[in-house]
């Protein structure tokens, strides 16, 4: 097993979600984090979709030390630098290309690489990848289609995201090929902006119990 599998386990399996962030304002990066953590959910996937990701990831590694901060929707190498830069401690993307992984190859910061067929799989696992993100997930086949990769892929392990519910959690969950599940309903971002950290604490209670 590599490192970066050694690393990837352990942050996919530190809850069985992982939540997938949008961050229009990064004061209130913090306090979202804080609410996740006490809640059961400790890796959090911040998405550079807002001019503030950057931000938001810096603030999360200085002022919540329980939290595992990663930076989603990276597309290239200039952007990997970048979330490196800001302190995260792992990767996502919603694909794959060769200057991504080349680029990754160059940080001791972990990608979780995406995929939606079993030939991007095959090339991934030909660069040495066996953790993957299934994405998008429901919109690429669903848990069905993930179900029917366990056997002839046996060696991959997946992250599913993308439209992704409490009740669809579940059965993905169940899957022999998943690990844990990506999703944005534990912290939509109408939610951050409205601050409803109790409510925020609440589902992401609820979703840390999805895995017992």
């Amino acid at each position: 097993m590599s490192q970066n599998t050694d690393r990837l386990d352990a942050i996919m399996t530190a809850a069985p979600v992982i939540p997938v962030l949008i961050i229009e304002d990064p004061k209130r990066a913090v306090p979202m984090a804080k609410a996740l953590v006490r809640g059961g959910l400790k890796v959090l996937e911040i998405t550079l979709r807002t001019a503030h990701a950057l931000e938001a990831i810096d603030a999360i590694r200085e002022h919540v030390s329980d939290a595992i901060v990663g930076a989603g929707t990276v597309l290239n190498a200039g952007q990997y630098a970048d979330v490196v830069a800001a302190g995260s401690q792992f990767v996502v993307s919603p694909g794959a290309t060769d200057a991504l992984v080349d680029a990754a190859a160059h940080y001791d910061v972990p990608l979780l690489p995406g995929a939606a067929t079993a030939s991007e799989v095959m090339r991934l696992m030909e660069r040495g990848y066996s953790r993957l993100k299934f994405f998008p997930a429901e919109q690429a086949g669903g848990a069905a289609y993930l179900k029917s990769l366990s056997s002839p892929l046996s060696a991959i392990k997946f992250c599913p995201t993308g439209g992704i519910t409490p009740e669809k959690a579940k059965t993905y969950l169940g899957l022999p090929n998943v690990v844990c599940v990506g999703g944005s309903w534990v912290a939509t971002a109408e939610m951050i902006m409205a601050e409803e950290w109790d409510e925020i604490e609440r589902l992401a209670r609820a979703a840390a119990a999805l895995g017992k």
